[in-house]
Order: C-alpha cells, then sequence, then structure tokens
C-alpha cells in the first residue's frame, strides 16, 4: 500500500508540466522524506515546515544538518541562479549558528541538487534526477539516504557499503567536493605541504614509478585514511559523534583502552590543521555512525577500497583482492596449529587473510579455554601484516579489530593490545641491511633518502616486544609534541619505569628523544613515530630469529610489459638471480608475484615453515612460470629451496573475481631439497551467485576435484611445422590516432585521391587517449588501410575491415625522420599530429610512435604483402580462422596470419583449426584471461601436418573445409551484428551440416585424443 502511494507521489514529483503549487510540492516532499524508509519520523523533521531563520527568511524543510529548498520549476537558468543565492543564506547562516557543516539540497520534484558551502558560496557535489517517462523511487531514496545520513544500524555488508559509501554514493560525491574544497584553500599551508611531500615521498620509494604523484590520489588516500580512523572508533562502539575531530585521528581514546597500532598521527590528518577541517570530520562520522559495526563477518573495507580506488590505478599496482571465501579455506587449509603457528601476511591488503587468521586463531583459543588477555596477547604475536600501502595498512588495521570483535575489545579482562600490521616493503626491492648495525637500531633522519634529520638510536634488542617497543615510539612522540618551552626536554623516568626499560638501554633512547623534541622545536617533529615503527618491523621479521612458521596471501599481480622501466630493471636482476626469468616472446608475460613470493619466502620464513598463495593460474602451467615452479630460489646470497606440495585450479569458477585466472600454490622451505611443483592439481568448479561472500554461502555452489594440468613448454613452439610460419599481426595502438572513419563530404569535394578522415572512437578507450578530440584531415587514399581485427573474423568468412591510416609506401613504413613522407603532404600532417599526441601522453619513454606500431615487426612484417593468407584469432573460447585474399588489408594484434601456397592448402587449414575437436584438444594448453582463452601459438604444439596434396586424408579435408567455406558463405548474416552472436550463428550452422562430423573424425584419428 505504501509502495503504491510512494509511486503515486514520485509520479507527481517527476512531472513539472502539471499545475502545482510549491506548498503542495513540499507536503509531497515531507512526505516521501517521512514515508521513504529514510529511518525519519515527524519529531526529526522538527523545523516544521518553512521554519524562520531570521530576517523574514523561512527555510522550507531542515532536518539534522540538510537545508532543503523548494521551487516549483528549476529548468529556467534564472530560477535555478536566484534560488541557489537563496539556499547558500540559508545554509551559512545554519551553520553559523551551530558551528556545524550543512548540506543544502534544492529540487523541484525532478531535479534535486546537493551542495555543500565554500567560501560563502554553494558548490554544487552531486545531482539525480527523475525521468518522467520511468522515475526510479529506490534510486532516489538511496540518493537522499546518502546525503542526509539519517538511517541508523545498517549493517556493513559489502552491497550496504558500496552502495552507501562508494564512489557512486551521494555521501561520497559530498565528502570528496568539502574535502577537495579544503585542500584547494589550504594546500599551500606549510603543514598541508609537508604532509604531502611526505606521502608523496614514502609512496614514490616504495612503488618507483609506479606512483603517480597526483592531487586527486592524495585525497582519495585521505578520505579513506580519515574513514577508516573512524570507523575503528566505532567498532568499539564509541559514539563518535560527540567525540572531537583531533581524537578520532590521533589515536588517543586507543591510547587510553591500551590498544595500540590502530590510529595514530599521519599524513592524512592534515584536515585537522585547516580552517573547516573539524566539521569536515563531524559529518564523516556522522556518516559512517549509521552502520552496526558491532558484528562483522567478512574484510568489508575492501569494498570501499575498491570503490574509489579506480581500477587503472590498482592495475599499476597489481592490487586484486581476494574473495572473503577463498581466503577463508587457504588460511584453514595452511593454518593447521593456529595456537603456535606465527603466521604473517607479506602483502595484507586490506586484510581479508588476517581477518580469517584471526578468527581462526581466537577460535582456537576459545576451544582450548585460554583466557582472554592471554589469547589476546598470543593473536598479536601470531598474527601480522605488512603491506607498502598506506592506506591499505589503515584499513587493514581496523579489519584487524573486526575480527577481534567489539564483545572482546570492551571486555574488562582484555589486556593491552598492539595491532601488528605494518607498512613496509616486503619485496624489499632496495635491502635495507644499514638498519641495524653494532646492536643498536640506527635511523638517518637527514635528507637524502631518508625523511628527516639527525640520527635515532635504540638498542636493538627492544623489537623483540613489538608491543613494548611500539609504545615506547608512540609514548616518546606524545610526549615531544606537548606543551613545552623549546629548547627544553622532559624526563623519561616515568615512561622508563612504567616500561621496565633497562637502565643500560635508557641513555640511547634519551639521545634519541632530545633529537626528538629539537624536530618538534623545529616544527618537523609530525609523523616520524608512524614512519620509524612501519620502516623497521619488516627488516627486523626478516632476521632468522624471528620468521613466522606460515606465510600466506595474494602477491600484487603485475607483469613485466605494465612495470615501469626503472622497476622492470631491477625486477629483471633479481629474477634473473633466481632462476626466474624467461625471455623470448614471453618476456613481457612474467609476473612479480612470482618472484614476491619467492622473496617473501627467503626473507621471511623459516625452515619447515609453509606457505599458500593465490596466484595467476598461469603459475600452474605456463612456460614462463617454470623457474618458479622448480622451487629453486637461491640468489648467490642464501641458499633458498622449496617443495611444492599441492595446487589448486580456480580458473573455472564463475563469474571471475580477477580479471585473470587465479590458482593457490602450497609449499614448504626447505633446506637444498627443491621439490617442483606437480602437474596434478585440485580443479574447483562453479558458478558463484554475487551474494557469496563467506564459504558457507559458496561452498554449495563449488565443486573440487583432481585432475592433471598441461604444462607449456616455452621453449618449443610445438611439433607442427606450421608453427615458426605463423605471426602476429600489427598492435596499432592507441587505436583513436589511427583508426578512421570518412568525414561528410564537402561540396568542393577533396581532389582525386584525397579522402576526409576523422577518428573512430569507441566506448573501450582508456585514459588518457579517451579524453584526446578526434584526429581530423584530408589524407591520400592509399595511406587508408583496410586493417583486420580479431573481431573481423568468422569460422571460414572474414567480416568488413576497419580503416586506419598507415604511412606505407610500397614495402616501407615512413615516419618523419623519412624524407619521403613529406611528398604526401596529406598523410605527412596527419602523421605529425599523431606522433605530437603520442609524445605527450605515452605512458613511457620506452618507444616512438612507430617502434609502437611496428612493435616485433608486427606491421613491417607483413610487407611485401602475400597474395593470399590464412588467420586465425589469437584469442577466445573457440579457435576460429578464415582465408584472406586482400592483399591490401593489414591484420591487426589479435590475429595471427600466414601465407598458404594455394587455397587448398588453405581450406585444408581452416577444415582443422574450425573444428570442434581442435579447439577441446588445445584447450588445455591455453593460459587464461578473464573471459577468454589466449590461444596464441599453443595450437601448433598439436601435431598438425604440412598440407600433402598426394595425401588422400588431406585432399579430403580441403574438400570439406570448401564445402564448410560454401555454407558460412551463404548465411544471411547482418554483419553489423555483435561478433560473437556472429560467430555462434556460423558455429551451429556448421554443426548442423553434413561435414561436421566427418571433418571430426578425421582430425581425431590425425592429432590424437
Amino acid at each position: 500500500m505504501i509502495e503504491n502511494q510512494l509511486e503515486d507521489l514520485l509520479g507527481r514529483l517527476a512531472n513539472r508540466d502539471r499545475v502545482r503549487s510549491e506548498a503542495t510540492l513540499q507536503s509531497d516532499i515531507r512526505q516521501l522524506l517521512l514515508t521513504g524508509g529514510l529511518g525519519l519520523a515527524d519529531h526529526d523533521l522538527d523545523v516544521e515546515l518553512e521554519t524562520q531563520v531570521g530576517d523574514r527568511r523561512r527555510i522550507d524543510i531542515e532536518l539534522g544538518f540538510t537545508v532543503i529548498e523548494v521551487k516549483k520549476d528549476l529548468r529556467s537558468a534564472t530560477v535555478l541562479k536566484t534560488a541557489e543565492k537563496q539556499l547558500a543564506g540559508y545554509v551559512r547562516t545554519r551553520s553559523q549558528q551551530t558551528g556545524q557543516r550543512y548540506v543544502g539540497v534544492l529540487t523541484d520534484g525532478a531535479v534535486w541538487h546537493a551542495y555543500h558551502l565554500h567560501n560563502d558560496e554553494l558548490n554544487e557535489a552531486t545531482r539525480f534526477e527523475l525521468k518522467p517517462s520511468r522515475p526510479d523511487l529506490i534510486s532516489l531514496l538511496a540518493w537522499l539516504e546518502g546525503v542526509l545520513a539519517t538511517r541508523k544500524g545498517v549493517p556493513p555488508t559489502p552491497s550496504e557499503i558500496a552502495a552507501r559509501l562508494g564512489a557512486d554514493s551521494a555521501s561520497y560525491a559530498l565528502d570528496r567536493a568539502v574535502l577537495g574544497a579544503l585542500y584547494a584553500e589550504n594546500r599551500d599551508a606549510p603543514t598541508v605541504q609537508l604532509k604531502r611531500e611526505l606521502w608523496s615521498k614514502l609512496l614514490r620509494s616504495a612503488l618507483g614509478t609506479q606512483f603517480a604523484d597526483d592531487d586527486e590520489l592524495f585525497l582519495e588516500h585521505t578520505l579513506l585514511v580519515n574513514s577508516a580512523e573512524v570507523i575503528a572508533h566505532l567498532v568499539l562502539g564509541l559514539d563518535v559523534t560527540d567525540m572531537q575531530p583531533a581524537s578520532l585521528l590521533g589515536g588517543q581514546r586507543f591510547d587510553l583502552a591500551q590498544i595500540y597500532g590502530v590510529v595514530e598521527a599521519d599524513f592524512f590528518d592534515w584536515v585537522l590543521e585547516v580552517p573547516d577541517g573539524d566539521s569536515f570530520i563531524r559529518t564523516l562520522a556522522r556518516r559512517l555512525a549509521r552502520f552496526n559495526w558491532a558484528d562483522v563477518e567478512h574484510d568489508v573495507l575492501k569494498v570501499l577500497y575498491e570503490s574509489v580506488i579506480g581500477t587503472e590505478t590498482r592495475k599499476k599496482l597489481g592490487e586484486y583482492y581476494t574473495p572473503d571465501w577463498l581466503a577463508d579455506q587457504v588460511v584453514a587449509e595452511a593454518v593447521t596449529d593456529p595456537l603456535n603457528q606465527r603466521v604473517l601476511d607479506p602483502s595484507c591488503g586490506s586484510g581479508t587473510f588476517l581477518f580469517h587468521a584471526v578468527r581462526r586463531h581466537l577460535s582456537a583459543a576459545d576451544e582450548a579455554g585460554v583466557p582472554l588477555a592471554t589469547a589476546l596477547s598470543g593473536l598479536t604475536n601470531h598474527v601480522l601484516g605488512i603491506d607498502l600501502h598506506p592506506v591499505a595498512v589503515a584499513l587493514a588495521r581496523v579489519t584487524y579489530l573486526l575480527a577481534i570483535g567489539r564483545d572482546r575489545l570492551i571486555d574488562s579482562r582484555r589486556g593491552p593490545i598492539t595491532v601488528p600490521v605494518y607498512l613496509g616493503d616486503s619485496v624489499q626491492w632496495t635491502q635495507r641491511v644499514d638498519l641495524f648495525t653494532e646492536g643498536h637500531l640506527l635511523i638517518s633522519t637527514g635528507t637524502g633518502s631518508q625523511l628527516f634529520e639527525d640520527e635515532l638510536r635504540f638498542p636493538d634488542h627492544l623489537l623483540s616486544n613489538a608491543a613494548r617497543f611500539d609504545r615506547l615510539i608512540s609514548e616518546l612522540a606524545s610526549l615531544a609534541s606537548r606543551d613545552r618551552a623549546p629548547g627544553t626536554v622532559p624526563p623519561l623516568t616515568a615512561l622508563f619505569k612504567r616500561l621496565a626499560i633497562a637502565e643500560a638501554d635508557q641513555p640511547a633512547i634519551k639521545d634519541s628523544f632530545d633529537v626528538l623534541c629539537r624536530l618538534q622545536d623545529e616544527e618537523r617533529n609530525h609523523i616520524w613515530s608512524y614512519y620509524i615503527r612501519n620502516l623497521v618491523r619488516p627488516v627486523w621479521l626478516g632476521r632468522g630469529e624471528n620468521r613466522v612458521d606460515v606465510l600466506v596471501g595474494n602477491p600484487p599481480w603485475l607483469s613485466y610489459r605494465h612495470m615501469p622501466a626503472e622497476m622492470q630493471d631491477v625486477f629483471r636482476e633479481m629474477s634473473e638471480a633466481r632462476g626466474l626469468w624467461h625471455g623470448k616472446t614471453v618476456a613481457t608475460h612474467q609476473d612479480l608475484s612470482g618472484l614476491f613470493v619467492a622473496r617473501a619466502v627467503q626473507q621471511y620464513l623459516k625452515l619447515g615453515g609453509t606457505f599458500a598463495f593465490v596466484l595467476p593460474n598461469a603459475a600452474l602451467d605456463r612456460g614462463y612460470f617454470a623457474g618458479f615452479r622448480s622451487g629453486k630460489f637461491s640468489d648467490g646470497s642464501e641458499e633458498v629451496t622449496a617443495t611444492f606440495t599441492g595446487s589448486w585450479d580456480l580458473r573455472r569458477i564463475r563469474p571471475h573475481f580477477f580479471p585473470r585466472g587465479g590458482a593457490v600454490v602450497f609449499g614448504q622451505r626447505t633446506e637444498n631439497a627443491p621439490h617442483a611443483l606437480s602437474s596434478e592439481t585440485i580443479r574447483w568448479t562453479g558458478t558463484l551467485p554475487r551474494t557469496a561472500h563467506s564459504w558457507e554461502s559458496a561452498a554449495p555452489h563449488l565443486n573440487r576435484e583432481p585432475a592433471v594440468l598441461a604444462i607449456s613448454n616455452i621453449e618449443a613452439e610445438g611439433p607442427s611445422p606450421y608453427g615458426p610460419r605463423f605471426s602476429a599481426g600489427a598492435t596499432i595502438f592507441p587505436k583513436v590516432l589511427f583508426f578512421v572513419e570518412s568525414q561528410p563530404s564537402s561540396p568542393l569535394g577533396f581532389g582525386a585521391g584525397r579522402r576526409a578522415l576523422q577518428s573512430k572512437r569507441s566506448s573501450t578507450e582508456k585514459k588518457p587517449w579517451k579524453n584526446l578530440p578526434d584526429m581530423t584531415g584530408v589524407v591520400e587514399s592509399e595511406f587508408v588501410r583496410p586493417v583486420l581485427l580479431g573481431e573481423s573474423i568468422l569460422p571460414y568468412r572474414v567480416l568488413p575491415a576497419c580503416e586506419a591510416v598507415l604511412p606505407i609506401e610500397g614495402n616501407q613504413l615512413l615516419d618523419s625522420a623519412n624524407p619521403r613522407l613529406d611528398l604526401y603532404p596529406g598523410v605527412a600532417e596527419w602523421w605529425r599530429g599523431v606522433e605530437q599526441q603520442w609524445e605527450q601522453h605515452r605512458s613511457s619513454e620506452r618507444m616512438t610512435l612507430r617502434e609502437r606500431i611496428d612493435f616485433r615487426r608486427g606491421l613491417t612484417g607483413q610487407l611485401p604483402p602475400s597474395p593470399l593468407r590464412l588467420v586465425y584469432g589469437a584469442s577466445g573460447m573457440h579457435v576460429v580462422a578464415a582465408l584472406v585474399e586482400d592483399q591490401f588489408a593489414v591484420c591487426e594484434h589479435k590475429l595471427y596470419w600466414a601465407a598458404v601456397a594455394s587455397k587448398a592448402e588453405g581450406f585444408y587449414l581452416c577444415a582443422i583449426l574450425n573444428s570442434p575437436v581442435l579447439t577441446q584438444l588445445v584447450r588445455p594448453l591455453m593460459s587464461y584471461g578473464k573471459d577468454e582463452r589466449d590461444i596464441d601459438k599453443h595450437l601448433w604444439k598439436l601435431p598438425i601436418p604440412l598440407y600433402n596434396a598426394d595425401n588422400p586424408i588431406h585432399q579430403r579435408l580441403t574438400e570439406l573445409g570448401r564445402a564448410e567455406a560454401n555454407l558460412v558463405a551463404g548465411l544471411d548474416l547482418d554483419e553489423k551484428s555483435n561478433f560473437v552472436t556472429l560467430r555462434r550463428k556460423a558455429r551451429e550452422a556448421l554443426a548442423s551440416g553434413s561435414y561436421a562430423e566427418e571433418i571430426a573424425s578425421i582430425v581425431t584419428e590425425m592429432l590424437g585424443e
């Protein structure tokens, strides 16, 4: 009943053409707010309609910290501008009266604008528009709830987190807009500059040129970390709406509760040091307080991270977060004695594996009757995490608390605990052996590679008690930052007594405290405690006596081709030292994940310790992981070997939960006793519903069975003599610079042999190329070449080609360095234009534009053109092949091509390659992408013989291939349809034809089952 009333009400709001008064509209909106499930009652709209704010002005509707102004129709720009000015006065007045940040909403029922006030002016942060034909009630209510933040007790499930806090939510839009305005206004303030510089310096040192030093990223990180720190307080059941912002971001309540290492001063508390920053944190806290954080069963914060941080940014870092159900099962398999095994996730991300390792440890403690204080003390010594990303670390620390649970955290029997999640570089690209010297930990605070000046010294044995060391560092920082006369140094007697610091250790600590106080006096002591405890711990864990029993996690997946040049050099050097490097054509496919595991085993795992890592599926069977699968990880400085004990093949689970097929490998560190990964695996299959987050919800949909993998040999192209004859096509990228369509013709024409062209755009373009304007120009027709893409090929049939401007003269590729280019003014102007765009926007300087489009001679290798070629798709769920007779056509890199001597040979190969039997035989040899299989040249690993015109079997295949080609040619297909649909129709026609069964029989006998 209420739903029908709301739908009727929504129809009235969306229709601005009907006769209505502002009073009626206000009443309808008030009714929507009260009955729309926003958690509001009559008393929440305590302002009544048209509340007076002085100067005889009246607010239409006010609730909480939101002012709503209603107008009959806002389509007029003049009306909109006047209404915005009026609303700005209301918001300004309310903010001044209450000291709180107010949001302004302006609506005519059909369009809803949400504003924040900055410098006494309204700035629109987000809007929502109802479509009169199909008004969307659910989306409007979700938008309103995000603006108003009125709901209470929202369960923090992944879907609710994404909908209410994610990048597409109104809450995020408002908070991000306010934060951006604060930063724009105060970016030149010394404290803001310093913290942004320190953030940049730390990430650049950890990530190298992968790191994009970008204000937008800094603001996204600030919002995420501030959110995580507020959520940490909510986990404990604290009323964040009644807390001082400085306390929320400083962690004082955690210090009082003796919970350390969760919230601390960092780069992102700059908001507290700028005008109106306190108000921003209060508003953020109100939004986050809508959720009930007491009882969480998943690592829900990864959902927030993945929503806010863009896909391309995460891809650069190789960040692909693990589903909870999988992390649960990996931990259950790897951690067999949770109360006695020390577990480390060296790439913990937002803490998914930590969550389940914590739960497993505490569950075992409960079963064993371990007292709570003892259980938590044991937990923080037995489950640890490291990550090089400060945002991930902030989230992981809160995830650790969520795993412990509110009941345990507020129990009076709980003793002091330190959350052992650290910011650090687990690979240690630059090994920091210099940190420990003559029994002391030394931290240089000078310029150069470090963040601070002077030197800090601590006896290194203090690090053996992580909790005490972290408390020592935190309390020293706190004492140095308290009010005191410049030049004075407070006594440390009480601190030494409280932490039981031995007399012999006190002089070094006093000297370091003197340095810290001096840094404070010089206004350079801001986050040094944050920096030092995170810098030291990974190095300390790598010392032999501190290594762990179990390593688990999901390391970064980053292909060599996506690494910046500086990182490529170091990656190759470290991989070659360990026998992990494979060159030739697979060099660009090699992945950081294998080196990461080898390095983590070397640094953090004790002899006899075990590991379980989620890796790309290629680790199980692709040739370029052969060195990794050998279990030989020694680098010349230390003997490192592993025995692989098993694997899980996850590539057949749908939908894919990673951009590439996944796997899990299990093993044990051994003493000079490597044992390679077996081809025997456990294969997982099934289709998961989107709501399957926990193992309990996923398990009914999954099956596991033993299977044998087909291991790829990268050295050999296979037994078929056709392998060396086939080459990949040209990498014509970026497409916006080359692929074209005709411009509308001019009444005056363009002259014989010339064409007016513009870029042919695609929805699949990515930044920065998608943001470029169209290329336009008049080009000589001979340089407009047909280009065949992977999607141009059906079984036995070629679809109409695309067109691209390519400066090919005869058998050579021209560029600006070739004087012959200027003989053709049209293509010369086009080429110089695309070269300029390439140089401005390319991601690295490794290749010129000519080198890019002729990578591995993919373009010039097709010159001079062959009169008859056979082509097949480089990827797909089915092998697809056809004959190409257009000599002028260029094959793009998603096609493999080879010249054939005759149509007879071409139909012979087409019959074999288009047979479903061939696809079934080659599938075990293919590597997996997300939704496609990479066919590449794997099919030539099958014994496909050279065509022999005297062989009756080959003759018969030629006849059958020609017949099937005629069948497909005769199909009435709309060639503008999606190529996937067209391929399916062609396969269905072939399967129902009279030739498929005979071809299948011949191919099966020829190639073997």
